[in-house]
């Protein structure tokens, strides 16, 4: 099967052909001709199997010829690097169509997109808190737009955006198509779809790719041991390639990625404490090799498109079986092995036997000498408040009876405290003294 089968303008067609797209991977041939239809859809794929390119081509073939000047297209993605990344896409794909792209989101200047907005586009990719902003302090409209696509939509919901995108759907349309992609599907992203989509076509795009071309091993180790086995590993077992570290929080990847350097690797992190520009420097060093290891949070590194990862060590386990898939998953690409290390705790055993389930086989277990997993929770309890002393126990408040002769002399005794004004340098309230001094 070929894009051609899709009947492309030549143009498009061109822009495929430069972007190296040989053949469309199974999502691309399952979305492309319902998009075109003009059909709602609701898609569950993996970050890697293409997904971006199914929905841009079809939209960039409706869009060309078309009416411009007004925004008809609005993606929703939650982080600057998906929305960067997306936006890098649709421009690549749309060359030589004449078709504006803008990517809109916080840590940077408003100008530039305001910019945008005033000269004309046709195409809005954008993060749910900059883009609500744009709507109700800059006068941005969004009354034209013909196709709403929300990505990632299961980082969305854990990242706190589903009130944001119920405020944003308010400004768009009713009659529109919808789009709705999602790597995984809990309860509240089904709601959603019931919510924004009519009568979509769905598309399951299973990963298979962790079965087929990733080795996976678990090494059990104590949380406080993560750090020195981490170090053992990358210094014994070395990737021939990059390594992406995925820790569960923004300080862990930070802390960590501050120890690699320590120890002399070319590490850097990301996460969403960063600024742009920062977290763009991390990005690309990572990309071009400056850094062979970066440290990321899952909602960081959504959007992280580097074909080239010979490794992925989850530092932390995830908390779903199905966002495990999706890590390692961005390994292996390409038909080229990769490897998956993670560490495991005694907290962990619930969540390594549902990726196992999910899997349908048990993982390798690797005991490194020296290294050895806690035998109890290492969990700390929350602090209670400081037990109440039984011998300083509150005494009961009593009313207290009328004595007007002690309040008599509490007020007398306040009163030769209380110093006389002096009248002399008293002043107004413009600050000048009696006299108009």
């Amino acid at each position: 099967m070929s894009f051609k089968q899709f009947g492309f303008k030549s143009q498009i067609t061109t822009n495929i052909n430069n972007c190296g797209y040989e053949y469309p991977t199974p999502i691309q041939e399952q979305a492309i001709p319902k998009v075109m239809a003009g059909k709602d859809l609701l898609g569950l794929a993996q970050t890697g199997t293409g997904k971006t390119a199914a929905f841009a081509l079809p939209i960039i073939q409706k869009l060309t010829g078309a009416t411009r000047g007004k925004v008809r297209v609005l993606v929703v993605a939650p982080t600057r690097e998906l929305a960067e990344q997306i936006n890098q896409s649709f421009r690549e794909l749309a060359d030589g169509t004449g078709l504006r792209t803008v990517a809109v989101y916080g840590g940077v200047g408003k100008n530039p997109q305001l910019d945008a907005f005033r000269r004309g586009v046709e195409i809005v990719i954008a993060c749910p808190g900059r883009l609500l902003d744009h709507l109700n302090n800059h006068g941005l409209k969004l009354d034209k737009v013909e196709t709403l696509v929300l990505d990632e939509a299961d980082q969305m919901f854990d990242m706190g955006f589903f009130p944001d995108i119920r405020r944003i759907l308010k400004h768009l349309p009713k009659k529109r198509q919808t789009l709705l992609f999602s790597a995984t599907m809990p309860a509240d992203i089904r709601k959603l779809a019931d919510e924004t989509l009519t009568k979509p076509e769905e598309i399951r795009i299973k990963l298979e790719q962790p079965l087929d071309l990733i080795s996976q091993v678990l090494y059990p180790v104590s949380k406080r041991q993560k750090s020195a086995l981490l170090l053992h590993i990358l210094k014994e077992n070395p990737a021939d390639g990059s390594t992406l570290v995925f820790t569960r929080t923004k300080y862990g990847a930070k802390n960590l990625a501050k120890k690699l350097v320590k120890a002399r690797f070319s590490a850097t992190a990301l996460q969403g404490n960063m600024s742009q520009n920062q977290r763009q420097k991390a990005l690309s060093g990572f990309r071009d090799g400056t850094f062979s290891i970066l440290v990321a949070t899952d909602i960081a590194a959504r959007g992280i498109d580097v074909s080239l990862v010979a490794q992925v060590v989850n530092f932390d386990l995830p908390s779903t079986a199905e966002a495990y898939t999706h890590r390692i998953g961005r390994t292996g690409r390409a038909r080229r092995s990769g490897r998956a290390v993670s560490f495991i705790c005694f907290d962990d055993k619930a969540m390594v036997k549902a990726i196992e389930k999910l899997q349908g086989k048990s993982i390798k277990r690797v005991a490194v000498e020296g290294f050895a997993m806690a035998e109890e929770t290492e969990e700390i309890p929350k602090q209670n408040r400081r037990p109440v002393n039984p011998q300083h126990k509150k005494k009961k408040k009593t009313g207290r009876r009328y004595q007007p002769g002690k309040q008599q002399k509490r007020s007398a005794s306040k009163s030769k405290v209380k110093k006389k004004p002096d009248t002399t340098k008293a002043k107004n309230i413009f600050g000048l003294d009696q006299k108009g001094k």
